[in-house]
């Protein structure tokens, strides 16, 4: 299924017109056109291949799935990659949606690897601020990358809360060591899939931006600034929540060893006190006479100190933080 749109000297003129008529389009100056393609394959890019003259390496890598976020440059076009991406807050997995794009000076042509991509949301985002349609293809772009970028910093917010969760469960009372373990391996796998996803746009927004690529004019420079922005504060919050994720896991781990000393020194507190009734209790248990033997006050005499031994050991232990 193809979308297609034609704006003419920045107007909305026509949508969801036949793609064999983009060529018509064309012909005028004026006109800037968008065909967007949902799951194509290289024969469906064939047409499309011919009359805007695009490079056969670009046409395999809008065909091929996961390739990585990156911006070719071609004599007549460029070739854009970049992913989509939203956070199950549920579960912490990441899901990606991989899009392809050909850029020309008067065309952008969109190529959805899955149904995931919210087109819709993009087009609303070029109906939002048709007054930047004058600008060209670069309005299409922005429009596009915006949203895109929107993804990746919506994805990292809510890890951001996902992982503030994950602090104030380290230090509860009552923690469910194999949950947050589970969480913080969960949340860690799905950086590492977010920061490639989002490390390697700050280079695309970037070579857009460049002069010599024409396709940003004036006008539309301070919102590509913005995504650029945006692109460098997602970039830097993925970095930091990495380690975060990180410093997290390990305070887990130091906690647990503490517990557990803690633990130990309580249990070996316990059994030095009960050794000394066992110790005395098992020396008078000798086949010998020994003081007080078979006198009422003997058995006074050996409780007393077991008493007066036990309560020691156990003043001591509590002094010294070990009970």
């Amino acid at each position: 299924m193809a979308r297609t749109r034609v704006y003419r000297h920045g107007v909305l003129e026509a949508e969801n017109f036949p793609a064999a008529e983009l060529s018509d389009y064309l012909q005028d100056p004026a006109t800037v056109v968008w065909l967007d393609l949902a799951k194509p394959t290289a024969a469906d890019l064939t047409t499309i291949s011919d009359e805007l003259g695009l490079h056969r390496l670009a046409v395999e890598d809008a065909v091929s799935e996961h390739q990585r976020p990156k911006l070719d440059r071609y004599s007549s076009h460029s070739f854009l990659t970049a992913y989509a991406v939203r956070l199950d807050t549920g579960t912490g997995a990441l899901s990606e949606s991989e899009l392809a794009a050909f850029i020309t000076d008067r065309a952008l042509v969109t190529v959805r690897k899955d149904d995931r991509f919210d087109i819709e949301e993009v087009v609303r985002r070029w109906d939002g601020s048709d007054d930047l349609a004058k600008s060209g293809a670069g309005f299409l772009v922005h429009g596009l990358l915006d949203y895109i970028v929107d993804t990746h910093f919506d994805a990292v917010q809510a890890m951001d809360d996902q992982i503030e969760e994950l602090e104030d469960g380290v230090f509860a009372d009552h923690v469910d060591h194999t949950g947050m373990q589970r969480r913080s391996l969960r949340l860690r796998k799905s950086l590492v899939s977010l920061r490639r996803f989002v490390l390697p746009m700050r280079e695309v927004v970037n070579s857009l931006m460049r002069r010599d690529h024409h396709l940003v004019d004036e006008a539309l420079m301070p919102y590509f600034q913005d995504v650029y922005d945006h692109v460098l504060r997602a970039s830097e919050w993925t970095e930091s929540l990495r380690d975060l994720v990180t410093t997290i896991r390990e305070t887990q781990l130091s906690l647990q060893g503490n517990r557990l000393n803690m633990i130990m020194k309580k249990v070996t507190s316990w059994a030095a006190i009960i050794a000394v009734p066992t110790a005395i209790t098992g020396f008078y248990g000798q086949n010998v006479p020994y003081p007080g033997f078979g006198q009422p006050w003997g058995f006074w005499l050996s409780t007393a100190v077991i008493v007066v031994l036990s309560g020691a050991l156990y003043v001591m232990f509590r002094r010294r933080d070990w009970l």
